[in-house]
């Protein structure tokens, strides 16, 4: 059976997008999928492939990025190897962490393992903005800290800070699937800590934290940002990424007019982490 790869382009880069195109996609008959820091890939069965569909799917994104797509006619493959073989290796970050999947049987150890099969969702660790992330949360002292991910995608970060003793921690993605990878995940790494809930900022009505997580992107940052601020302990941290190093001037006035103090920030193909707390 033939198979018609489509590959889009979203221009400025977003991960949120390449999430909503999977999941968009996947209900067109898109049965597999690449995504790498260039592109995403989608692959639907030929007969199944309907331009006009794909093109009024696009226009409904309503989104500030620019999608375009190009698609061709390939014979069909064994796409979870594909995948495995080519784009899912292990990453170690920082010589501490080590995110592999169940399929990957021969990787170094280091002090914290995560075993992440990310379906959907997005976070293997291989994306800038969640490496950073990671490489931050290492850095961290997060025993019997409170700890809040928002857009928890795979739940890599969740898994982390409870495997680094956070205690309570809560999970929340706007996203069903990122929501049952996150459980899946949970149980992979025997977590069983970790409260998850699909939804978005609205679900923060109670509970406060000592540490707040957002690997999301610049707009819905800006516009949660005051919601994470009052569920933010005094002390606490605000740990965000998802936005490119021309968009942190936006990001820390903003985090400024809530009364949030700038740490740090760091900077990985041109993909930023920034560190405020909450004097």
């Amino acid at each position: 059976m033939k198979y018609t790869e489509i590959t889009f382009n979203i221009t400025p880069a977003n991960p949120t997008i390449n999430e909503i195109l999977t999941a968009l996609t996947a209900d067109m008959g898109c049965d597999s999928f690449n995504d790498d820091e260039e592109a995403l890939k989608a692959y639907i069965p030929e007969k199944d492939f309907k331009p006009e569909v794909l093109d009024e799917l696009i226009k409904g994104l309503y989104c500030e990025e620019k999608v375009t797509y190009e698609y061709k006619s390939i014979e069909e493959k064994n796409w979870n190897e594909e995948w495995e073989k080519n784009y899912f290796q292990p990453i170690i970050v920082d010589d501490k962490c080590i995110i592999h999947s169940t399929f990957h049987k021969d990787y170094p150890q280091c002090e914290f393992e995560i075993n992440i099969d990310p379906k959907m969702a997005f976070g293997t660790g291989h994306h800038a903005t969640t490496s950073q992330m990671v490489s931050a949360l290492l850095e961290m002292d997060l025993k019997g800290k409170a700890v809040m991910d928002m857009g928890c995608g795979t739940g890599v970060l969740a898994i982390l800070a409870a495997m680094k003793g956070a205690h309570p921690v809560k999970a929340i993605d706007i996203d069903p699937w990122s929501y049952d990878n996150t459980l899946e995940n949970m149980r992979i790494n025997h977590i069983d800590n970790i409260e998850v809930e699909c939804g978005d900022a609205t679900l923060l009505k109670s509970g406060s934290y000592d540490v707040f997580l957002a690997n999301i992107n610049r707009n819905i940052l800006l516009n949660d940002m005051p919601a994470y601020e009052k569920r933010l302990k005094k002390g606490g941290q605000l740990l965000m990424s998802g936005f490119y190093l021309e968009d942190l001037e936006l990001i820390q006035q903003k985090a400024e007019e809530l009364g949030l103090h700038y740490d740090f920030h760091r900077v990985k193909d041109r993909w930023t982490v920034a560190c405020f707390h909450k004097a």
